[in-house]
């Protein structure tokens, strides 16, 4: 029987703890990212605060009767992403098999690590205490024998800790615990299962597949089951090449204005575009989602002419698409609490060839002159931060140009889920 190979690493109460290391005031309290005593969603809570009950996806009036020293901050967007990314290069130190999940969490194969680093407990402590050291977050960490299990056992092991699952003892580890720290299991279908008698892991495996299929639908009840028997044979997909790259940013519940929705387009096609380049790629379809109340979610995708990965550009076709998915609601929609950008379709491209006539003049057309002038100004900011580091200088949304209309040229894809 193999051993556990296999590592789950999820940084703790993420948002929050980067709110408590950039200000030490804020350690050790309650704290709340977003929402607001009077209203909005606490996007994330601090362990301090959870202790309480307070919890992601809670409105902030709610949150403040359970925890009445609990204080809000907005949120400081910006440092988030940087951070997240120097906790993956950390990881990607020890092996080159981390598959990235969100920007918080990723799994790791270390099977051909063992002989450089030591056994994976080892593996994982040394990671953790890295993390902690070179970046001030904490991050728990779970190893198993398949993905599903390390991914439960570094729930287990919050906050700030590391459980090894032993393969000999891994239904024993698994039976006792709750339905809901299952990937795939969220509180509807973990309400369905409650009404049926079903509220551990042990109580789902020991019902027959079939009872779980008519509950939870048959392909998620079939999926269900066999994790509940720890029947994974999925694999970490770190070593292939990424087939899209995106971004993402919850608002909790703004009010739609156009300085809002250039604001954070800006700032995630500077993100998506940026890791473009990095690894010489670029794509020929763009995808945006917008959510709104109610976890409402609806994308809206188009595909270029020529592959893309200037913030600008990146940057016009995300709002515009954005906007079109507003206006097409039945009802007119106030606010929206989450927007995604994504880039697939991608395509080597570490150099950009002029097209003739050079007079062309879209610029969203990558080898036009000012399609051209473009990536230059990103290569220059890509140099400068290469040097000075990510937020040496950045892109001003107030300074960008207006959207054009799309041209015709541009092709609508059906609607899929980033």
């Amino acid at each position: 029987m193999a051993g556990p190979t296999i590592l789950h690493a999820d940084l703790d109460a993420f948002y929050a703890s980067v709110e408590q290391l950039l200000d030490p005031r804020l350690r050790g309290r309650p704290i709340a990212v977003g929402g607001s005593a009077r209203g909005g969603v606490v996007l994330a809570a601090s362990y301090e605060a959870k202790a309480f009950g307070v919890a992601g996806g809670m409105p902030g009036w709610r949150a403040a009767r359970l925890c009445p020293a609990l204080r809000f901050v907005p949120g400081r967007f910006r440092e988030y992403q940087p951070l997240a990314d120097r906790v993956m290069d950390i990881l990607g130190d020890v092996t080159p098999a981390v598959e990235r999940i969100s920007i918080d969490e990723a799994f790791l194969d270390v099977s051909g690590s063992t002989h450089l680093f030591g056994p994976p407990a080892q593996i994982a402590e040394l990671l953790r205490r890295r993390v902690r050291e070179e970046v001030g977050l904490p991050i728990s960490v779970g190893a198993a024998r398949t993905k599903h299990l390390a991914k439960i056992a570094s729930q287990v092991a919050k906050p700030d800790g590391l459980v090894v699952v032993d393969p000999e003892r891994e239904q024993e580890f698994l039976d006792p615990l709750p339905v809901g720290l299952m990937w795939g299991i969220g509180p509807v279908a973990r309400a369905r299962l409650a009404e049926r008698g079903i509220t551990t892991i042990g109580e789902l495996a020991r019902t027959p597949s079939g009872a779980v299929e008519q509950v939870l639908g048959h392909a998620v009840g079939a999926r269900m089951s066999a994790l509940a028997h720890n029947e994974d044979p999925r694999r970490v997909a770190g070593a292939g090449r990424a087939r899209s790259v995106g971004a993402q940013s919850a608002l909790g519940r703004q009010p739609v204005t156009r300085e809002l929705v250039r604001e954070v387009l800006t700032q995630l096609a500077d993100r998506v575009a940026g890791r473009l380049r990095a690894k010489d790629r670029a794509g020929r379809t763009v995808t945006v989602r917008v959510r709104f109340p109610g976890m409402r979610s609806v994308t809206r995708s188009s595909t270029l002419p020529g592959p893309v990965a200037t913030t600008l550009t990146l940057t016009e076709v995300a709002e515009q698409l954005v906007w079109q998915a507003i206006r097409d609601q039945p009802q007119p929609e106030p606010e929206v609490t989450l927007l995604a950008v994504s880039v697939s379709g991608l395509v080597p491209q570490s150099a950009l060839q002029l097209e003739l006539p050079l007079e062309a003049d879209d610029p969203r057309r990558p080898g036009s002159a000012p399609g051209a002038a473009r990536w230059a100004v990103d290569r220059s900011v890509d140099a400068v931060r290469a040097r000075f580091g990510t937020r040496a200088v950045g892109y001003l949304p107030a300074a960008m140009p207006r959207v054009r209309t799309v041209p015709d040229e541009f092709r609508e894809l059906a609607e899929h889920d980033l």
